[in-house]
């Protein structure tokens, strides 16, 4: 699996194709392609490249899907004894980006992601529906190899009782010498 460490809003982030990252919110507009260019780190599956600090030429491409804020921080401040305290917040701005392309120094496309898929009411229920189905069928494998295993098991400890029968009717009586 091939990945890719890039700097962007003074972090640094771990990216594979069709990975969906939060990150510092980006100037271009929802839909837009952006192009990463700091990229310290690429890992194909036979080569890895390290840069010092980055990899000329190695670029990932990326989509904005949506620029929004991320959840509310709450900063809450406290001085003990004093009967004063402070309590406020702020949403911070983020972009939310999905990663499309990720190229090599020499321009070559090291990983790809997949064309996005539109969920659908009618392909969700599709799918829970193939789950259960397949959990059914497991299930009744189950249920079969442990009715298996019960009758062998039956089967054995007959055997394993007449064995016993026999070797008492073929041991011949002892009888006391005197």
């Amino acid at each position: 699996m091939s990945f890719a460490v890039i700097q962007t809003g003074g972090k640094q982030y771990k990216v594979s194709a069709s990975e969906i990252l939060k990150i510092e919110r980006l100037s271009n507009a929802e839909g837009k392609t952006v192009e990463f260019k700091e990229v310290l780190f690429l890992n194909d599956d036979k080569v890895s490249e390290i840069g010092n600090p980055n990899i000329k030429g190695a670029k990932v491409e990326a989509e904005i899907l949506k620029n929004t804020k991320n959840k509310t921080i709450l900063v809450f401040k406290k001085r003990r004894r004093k009967n004063s305290r402070k309590k406020y917040g702020h949403r911070q701005q983020i972009s939310l980006v999905r990663i499309t392309k990720i190229f090599s120094k020499d321009g070559k496309l090291i990983a790809e992601a997949q064309p996005l898929e539109k969920l659908t009411k009618r392909k969700v229920k599709a799918q829970q529906a193939r789950k259960e189905q397949v959990e059914a069928a497991d299930k009744l494998k189950l249920d079969e190899k442990q009715k298996i295993k019960k009758s062998l098991k039956k089967i054995q400890d007959k055997d394993n009782k007449n064995e016993v029968k026999r070797d008492i009717k073929n041991k011949p009586l002892k009888t006391k010498k005197s």
